[in-house]
């Protein structure tokens, strides 16, 4: 799943930028490119696309920095599939 999550989260990234390329492993923080209202985005975003809840203990900065971490968070707080 976090091909396909990663996927989804650098689709929304690089809809709110289109000029610049990002790619999974870059700091968008870094980049200059979160504010705070961007980063409350980013938790909606994640929580209504993949159905997952973030609890509070996972609003780390480490975990929204890339589209990797984001893929990573998502995979940590996905229900395993059946049968696993």
């Amino acid at each position: 799943m976090s091909d396909t999550a990663q996927a989804q989260i650098l689709t929304f990234i690089r809809g709110r930028y289109p000029q610049v390329e990002i790619d999974a492993a870059q700091d968008i923080f870094q980049l200059g490119f979160v504010n705070s209202l961007f980063a409350m985005e980013l938790v909606m975003f994640v929580e209504k696309t993949f159905g997952v809840t973030i609890p509070n203990d996972e609003l780390q900065l480490d975990h929204f920095r890339t589209a990797d971490s984001m893929a990573a968070l998502v995979g940590r707080l996905s229900p395993a599939p059946a049968g696993v």
